[in-house]
């Protein structure tokens, strides 16, 4: 979290949103259990197993003129998720549903961002989750800047993280855990490297993700991005870029393993993501990708990207 002397605050792409006091998010009500409550006023216990051990699942969502895009796969993710870490959520899917719309209307939020978490609730100190004998959901609304625009039109430049991702036997990355600490380390090594964004390889030196962002390639004019094995989150944007985006412009996308080297030879990277959308990659490490600027498909990609979400924000 930036201090107060820091006017942006970061979501976990690494686009800023606005921020106030200490850095906190601008928000004027959240809805937390079941109420609205003022931001200040919204808080969990120390004893929450979500603060203390990372136990919980969480979601990531635009809104876009005042729809919310891909609403219900994003709900359908984030109630899976839930199933996995067995914890059972007390509101139904409908009724978060309208939990979220209740908070984007009540901040007046008309292009902004939505997180939505489930945590275990209070327990004990020990690692029991069945101690926590009811869990705590809440959702902020809040405004969202993207990357800087000259990003999106120069290119984004990464580099590949000596932190590899915890690989899907230990923990599976499609369930979107409170536990970011692995993407976080990555992140940290990014930052320090000057950059925004990381590349994250597998146990098996394959690609996997980004810290916050789902990866793709273009060679010889064919799009690819790792599948699900390389161990990475089935990302809602990276899915709407396959089945929609692409196929609209007149590609398909290949879903298979990737060596870094691929990436590194390519003519064309991109990354997608909730808060990223699409966006170019020109460097990664030392390197140049192409001709070292964002490429023309993946140009053409982002334009009607945005197109579609402003135009028609699918809320399925």
């Amino acid at each position: 979290m930036s201090d107060s002397s820091d006017l942006s605050a970061t979501c976990e792409s690494g686009a800023p949103v606005s921020a106030g006091v200490a850095g906190m998010p601008q928000v004027g009500n959240i809805w937390l259990d079941g109420r609205m409550v003022p931001a200040k006023e919204a808080k969990v216990s120390v004893f929450d197993h979500g603060l203390l051990y990372g136990d919980g699942c969480f979601e990531g969502i635009r809104v876009y003129n005042s729809r919310i895009f891909k609403l219900r796969s994003h709900l359908k993710r984030m109630y899976a998720s839930a199933e996995s870490i067995h914890l059972k959520p007390r509101w139904s899917m409908d009724e978060i549903e309208d939990a979220i719309r209740m908070t984007v209307s009540d901040n007046d939020i008309e292009n902004g961002y939505v997180r939505l978490v489930f945590t275990r609730g209070v327990g004990t100190l020990g690692l029991n989750p069945f101690h926590c004998t009811e869990h705590t959901a809440f959702v902020i609304a809040a405004d969202i800047a993207l990357y800087p625009e000259e990003l999106y039109r120069n290119g984004l430049p990464v580099v590949v993280a000596k932190r590899r991702r915890i690989p899907i036997e230990c923990l599976n990355p499609e369930i979107k855990s409170l536990n970011y600490l692995n993407n976080i380390l990555a992140k940290v090594e990014a930052i320090e490297a000057g950059v925004l964004e990381a590349i994250m390889l597998n146990a098996r030196g394959e690609v996997a993700e980004c810290t916050g962002d789902n990866i793709f390639l273009i060679k010889d004019g064919k799009i690819s991005t790792p599948d699900l094995t390389a161990g990475m989150l089935h990302g809602i944007t990276r899915q709407f870029v396959i089945e929609e985006v692409a196929p609209s412009i007149g590609h398909t996308v290949e879903e298979r393993p990737h060596t870094v080297d691929e990436f590194f030879e390519a003519d064309e990277v991109f990354l997608t993501g909730t808060a990223a959308e699409v966006i170019g990659v020109n460097r990664i490490d030392s390197t140049d990708i192409g001709n070292g600027r964002v490429g023309p498909i993946t140009t053409e990609l982002t334009a009607k990207f945005r197109s579609f979400v402003r135009e028609d924000a699918t809320e399925n």
